[in-house]
């Protein structure tokens, strides 16, 4: 097994553990009936699958012969393949067009959701691909979130374009992306401040600086990721949905999956407001952080190695 997928099974562990003694408990009587199909459905709610998914899970049980018998690993077995294939569609691998120099990746999310350290390890990334990368930080309302950025680019040995505290973040990505064509970079990641879903002038401020940037590059930003957090549940439906109002949303990053039994979100996501998964997160290094893939996510997360 290689690193990644052990970290990610170490990571998804408080949901394989939560959703694994949920099976062992239910599945007691080993007969696929009414009660046990309830149950079921009420495990996999639990771990934020959204009762859509849940049920279009279950369903595919019930088309299996009622009172039949059928073994706990038969079971994971079928749980895994039935949760790939609502996955599958979220699957899509991030490219930099290198027919568009500099690509600019226009970074936003919640207050803490971990966007400044998603951009410190992609760049990092790409850093290592050989590509030139410099950041922006736009968050100019907080010193601390410039500094943090400034510490990932130190790391990754990037340029990071910062200006004076709380200078408009519109007219620095302005700056930002004109010096990036100077400086020949191939990569820009713009970091912008965390806003709450529910601020409609935060929201209008992402939509100045998207227009501001289209003024230097016209099709920029290439791509617009939007970063979530795992732990917060249920709630990062309704920030697609906002999110994708205000930017044009092309992929997401889902950080802290490894803090939460709330591993099954993903699916919730693929049936309420499928976007693309470019990246999912399972801890701090940079090592942690590696492309979403239907197959293995769904294996980690039923704890089937």
């Amino acid at each position: 097994m290689n690193n990644w997928l052990k970290n990610l099974g170490l990571g998804l562990k408080k949901s394989s553990q939560k959703i694994g003694d949920g099976i062992s408990s239910i599945f007691t009587k080993k007969k696929l009936d009414d009660d046990t199909l309830q149950n079921l459905e009420e495990l996999l709610i639990s771990t934020d699958m959204g009762i859509k998914t849940a049920q279009k899970v279950v369903s595919e049980f019930a088309k299996i012969r009622h009172d039949k018998e059928i073994s706990e690993q038969e079971i994971r077995q079928k749980l895994v393949e039935e949760i790939e294939k609502i996955l599958f569609p979220l699957e899509k691998k991030f490219v930099v067009d290198y027919n568009k120099k500099p690509f600019i990746i226009f970074t936003v999310g919640v207050n803490g959701a971990g966007k400044t350290t998603t951009i410190g390890k992609l760049a990092a990334k790409l850093k290592n691909q050989g590509l030139k990368v410099s950041l922006i930080a736009a968050d100019t309302f907080r010193a601390a979130a410039v500094e943090q950025l400034q510490i990932w680019g130190k790391k990754a040995n990037v340029r990071v374009f910062a200006g004076v505290n709380g200078c408009d973040s519109a007219a620095l990505c302005f700056d930002g992306v004109n010096e990036a064509i100077k400086q020949n970079d191939d990569v820009v990641f713009i970091d912008t401040a965390g806003r709450l879903q529910n601020k409609n002038g935060l929201m209008d401020e992402l939509k100045k600086m998207v227009r501001v940037i289209k003024k230097v590059i016209p099709e920029a930003p290439h791509e617009t990721i939007l970063v979530l957090d795992a732990t917060t549940g249920q709630n990062v439906l309704s920030q697609v949905e906002v999110f994708k109002q205000s930017v044009p949303v092309s992929g997401l990053v889902m950080t802290k999956l490894d803090g939460t039994a709330k591993g099954g979100i993903l699916t919730a996501l693929a049936s309420e407001n499928p976007v693309p998964v470019y990246f999912i997160g399972v801890g701090e290094t940079i090592d942690d952080l590696d492309c979403f893939n239907a197959h293995d996510y769904a294996c980690s997360l039923i704890g089937i190695e």
